[in-house]
């Protein structure tokens, strides 16, 4: 236990105080651990790797493809459709709502970065028709788009969370899917809707020239942030003329974006339906086409059916079969660095896991009495508060975790609901060692005091209140 102490120590002083790239400060701390644990030396790289690549192998999958999804709608105007579909749909009155739940959709592919930099124009565009603070019609949007990133697969903190503690990636969607929505409802629309009446944030003066702005903050949020680039984007000269042609085109039908955000959804959603009913014992679990709906609806196959669908759909009479290939070629670069943070933690965890630090933990837990559930939620949130980075805390937890999951006997469910209530440890209290802090409180031109008083505030109201769904759910489900 002193060893796992001193390991998440060393961790956060290296990517603290000296500023060393959370991917180098990982694989680093995995070595020095797996020495101290005297792992034998002739083994050591064997484990390293051995977690590394477990990982590896289903974040990358799904990462990659989420990206490439979220950045053909993106360049393709799908985000504006939405939004102004929505918005239409839902009425004037209702315009906070419609930006929310669009953002939710449009949250699934696209990462937390990107999403927000893409509804920025669309949200200034609405709180200039309808007045009041941006923060009414801000706060909904981008906390949807916090809410995805942390509690969703493909994004990268829940299936790398999800991978170490082999939890069912289909499941999760479904789980996190369950407790986001609440979640954001309450901590996010609701929230928005008391402090825009009590926090007055104008339109920032410097609108005319947001675009650029908003690409030269995200640079800049990223090279603080040790995370790496969280977005799917990228600004390429193959981005630049996609989007141009996209543009002349026109942009697709609201109802192929929808059915293109609902595609991958449906499928997991059908694939975990009809096994519930074969465990259950309603459909017969031998049947040849259940084998097939399980293929079409795993996660992996799922993003590959609709990335297939909606190159086709969206680059129809828009790109080149060449500028197609740029264009998915440019989402890639953004997400390396995610995918190597990820999978570094993937190997720490298996450091954790060899040595008997992780099972140290676990019966530690036990003797307390601290449920497994509550222990996640609590260490995630000491490291999220500690260090900033969200997907570090998420993968340090989950690896100190594991064991106790292991050896806990959990079903698949408790298993989905322990990576939600770690997800929502590493949201809590956003602060100045959080990159997404700076990038929203610079988008509004907000000083640090409101900032802290409205986006610190969103982002505690969402890791506590959606712990306390995941925790009331394992209870009593």
């Amino acid at each position: 236990m002193l060893i796992a102490v001193a390991a998440v120590a060393v961790l956060l002083v290296l990517i603290m105080k000296f500023k060393v790239h959370a991917f180098v400060a990982l694989v680093l701390v995995s070595l020095l651990t797996a020495l101290a644990t005297r792992i034998p030396v002739g083994d050591v790289i064997d484990t390293l790797l051995a977690g590394f690549g477990s990982t590896l192998a289903s974040v990358a999958l799904l990462v990659g493809l989420g990206a490439m999804i979220g950045k053909l709608l993106e360049v393709t105007g799908g985000a504006t459709v939405l939004a102004d579909s929505m918005i239409n749909r839902f009425g004037e009155k209702r315009a906070p709502l419609a930006l929310g739940v669009a953002s939710l959709l449009f949250g699934f592919p696209i990462f937390f970065d990107a999403g927000f930099v893409v509804f920025l124009p669309i949200i200034f565009s609405v709180a200039r028709q309808f007045g009041g603070s941006v923060l009414i019609y801000a706060l909904p949007s981008a906390g949807a788009f916090a809410v995805m990133h942390a509690f969703v697969p493909p994004h990268p903190g829940p299936v790398g969370a999800g991978d170490i503690l082999g939890a069912d990636i289909g499941l999760l969607v479904i789980v996190g899917l369950v407790v986001g929505l609440p979640t954001w409802f309450i901590s996010c629309y609701l929230f928005s809707q008391w402090i825009g009446r009590r926090v007055p944030v104008s339109i920032p003066s410097t609108l005319a020239g947001r675009k650029s702005e908003a690409d030269d903050s995200r640079v800049d949020s990223d090279a603080d942030d040790p995370d790496g680039p969280r977005d799917g984007g990228g600004a390429t000269a193959a981005g630049g003329t996609a989007t141009a042609t996209a543009t002349r085109t026109g942009p697709p039908k609201f109802s192929t974006v929808l059915t293109l955000l609902l595609l991958p959804l449906v499928l997991i959603l059908l694939n975990t339906g009809f096994n519930t009913l074969a465990t259950a014992g309603a459909v017969d679990e031998d049947a040849g086409w259940l084998d097939w709906v399980t293929l079409l609806g795993q996660t992996p196959v799922a993003l590959l059916i609709t990335l297939l669908v909606a190159a086709a759909v969206l680059s129809r009479e828009r790109f080149s079969r060449s500028e197609t290939e740029d264009l998915l070629n440019s989402s890639i670069g953004p997400v390396a660095a995610i995918i190597l943070i990820t999978g570094a933690g993937g190997m720490f965890g298996g450091v954790l896991r060899a040595s008997g630090i992780g099972t140290a933990l676990a019966d530690s837990l036990e003797s307390i009495g601290l449920p497994v559930i509550v222990a996640a939620f609590v260490i995630a949130t000491c490291l999220r508060v500690a260090q900033g980075s969200a997907t570090v805390a998420l993968l340090t937890t989950a690896g100190l975790i594991a064991p106790a999951v292991a050896e806990g006997d959990l079903s698949r469910l408790d298993t989905a609901l322990v990576v939600i209530a770690i997800a929502c440890g590493a949201t809590v209290l956003s602060h100045v060692n959080d990159s997404g802090f700076w990038l929203v409180g610079r988008f509004l031109e907000m000083d640090v005091k409101t900032t802290l008083r409205t986006w610190t505030v969103m982002e505690t109201l969402i890791g506590v209140v959606g712990f306390a769904i995941a925790w009331v759910l394992s209870l009593i489900v």
